[in-house]
């Protein structure tokens, strides 16, 4: 597997996979995916037929596709009828995106200044409905060559949009585009600890859950986890972390007895009180460059990342207390069901779907593990191997897809044995994880969103 990020040797998949929300069961698609990879992170719509096939070119599937302004690798997320994506701007015209497997850490020098901005979309049509500029000047903080100024996924519950632009700010807007509060939290610089100089930006989201903004900044220095009153921004607690920075989004849980919020990490991946903030559980053991968000399924928690000297996979019981922290894969203790030191995942977030876990590394090596035990079904290729793997997957109806950078999407049969389904080019990179609604998938391509579902009856 190559790796850009911090094994220098090998590279980075471009930023973001970013984010994550609430743990719910995959249960009927309500329509509403209000985060990174919708409810819970879960990844998973159901109730409705989604499409095997599609073809863009000749609108054979295709509902609309609509030009985005700028470059953002945050992924759409839906409430109702409603859209919501952030983007950067540049004053300069089309920004540098380079995908693939390479081994670059350099930053892009873009020393101009952006407009980070905030778009509603029609869901039936593609239709632009507001754009909000959250902020304008100057990136604070370089971008990778596979990243860009819009990393974060937005969020909402119905009532809100929060949209983090890192360096540049949190922001939180009613679902008509007026802007409620704003946070500024200062540089945050998320790039590799080994070499500082070497900045990529920001990709961690806010999640929302139960009335509470989660932000975790894990950066090079003054780490923090906290939360905000989503009704007016105020700051409900803020617990200093000890890490390197990653580019981990929170997920938040509520289980008998408390909630809690879980953290990807390397030293510190664990688990904190939803409503103080206190550290629940901790576990040190993990890649040097942190990136999928926390997934629960069945009272677990699968936590995973794949950089440096580990690539490990954690399945930790949700009742986990202390220092949990396994002695090894033969004795992981009471509070880890299993794990596994070298299957990890770099960038993208795992799928848990029926009993089983979907790995799917950058390099497009796909595993599918016994999400109860970790016993391994299959490890198949998609692809070449030639081509990068940055969204994360998802599911719905019996399929899997996963798309890679090129536009590529990979529709598999769910189970485990291997069975290859389709293979749909979006025809533009794709470096966005995509959101189902009602049937409907939505991918966010570099200069577009479209959707892919069976014409309306």
């Amino acid at each position: 597997m190559t790796h850009i990020f911090g094994r220098i040797v090998l590279s980075l998949h471009a930023l973001l996979s970013l984010a994550a929300l609430t743990h719910a069961a995959a249960g009927p698609d309500d329509g509403n995916w209000p985060s990174f990879r919708g409810p819970g992170a879960s990844g998973v719509a159901e109730g409705h037929t989604t499409p095997t096939t599609w073809d863009v070119a000749k609108r054979e599937n295709l509902r609309w596709k609509s030009p985005v302004p700028g470059l953002g690798h945050s992924s759409p997320v839906i409430w109702g009828d409603r859209i919501f994506l952030t983007a950067a701007i540049g004053e300069r015209g089309t920004a540098e995106l380079k995908v693939g497997l390479y081994g670059d850490i350099q930053p892009v020098d873009e020393d101009f200044p952006h407009k980070f901005i905030v778009l509603c979309l029609d869901k039936r049509t593609g239709a632009i409905l507001w754009q909000q500029t959250a902020h304008e000047g100057v990136p604070k903080i370089k971008r990778h060559t596979k990243a860009t100024h819009a990393n974060p996924t937005a969020a909402t519950d119905g009532e809100h949009v929060v949209a983090f632009f890192g360096s540049e700010g949190l922001y939180c807007y009613d679902m008509d585009g007026k802007l409620l509060w704003k946070k500024d939290f200062g540089v945050l610089d998320a790039g590799f600890y080994m070499v500082p100089q070497a900045q990529w930006g920001f990709g961690s989201s806010p999640v929302i859950f139960e009335g509470k903004v989660i932000v975790q900044c894990d950066v090079q220095r003054d780490s923090f986890l906290a939360a905000f009153d989503v009704r007016d921004g105020r700051e409900l607690w803020r617990t200093p972390r000890d890490d390197v920075p990653t580019w981990s989004t929170p997920a938040a849980h509520r289980g008998p007895g408390r909630a809690q919020v879980i953290v990807n990490g390397m030293r510190h991946i664990g688990g904190y009180d939803l409503v103080s903030g206190k550290e629940l559980w901790v576990l040190e053991g993990g890649g040097d460059i942190p990136v999928p968000t926390p997934v629960v399924a069945r009272d677990l928690v699968y936590i995973t990342n794949a950089h440096g000297a580990m690539a490990p996979i954690y399945a930790v019981r949700l009742s986990a207390s202390d220092d949990v922290t396994p002695a090894s894969e033969e004795h992981p203790g009471e509070h880890v069901a299993w794990w596994t030191s070298r299957k990890g995942n770099y960038m993208q977030t795992p799928l848990v779907y029926g009993d089983n876990l979907y790995m799917c590394m950058d390099n497009g090596v796909l595993t599918c593990l016994d999400a109860r035990t970790g016993g391994q079904h299959f490890r198949k290729r998609l692809g070449s191997g030639q081509t990068g793997f940055t969204a994360s997957g998802v599911a719905a109806e019996g399929k899997l897809y996963f798309t890679s950078e090129e536009g590529d999407v990979y529709v598999l049969k769910a189970g485990t044995a291997f069975e290859q389904l389709a293979v749909n080019p979006l025809g533009e990179v794709c470096m966005a994880t995509p959101a189902i609604s009602a049937g409907v998938l939505y991918f966010r391509t570099q200069g577009h969103l479209l959707a892919i579902g069976a014409e309306a009856k």
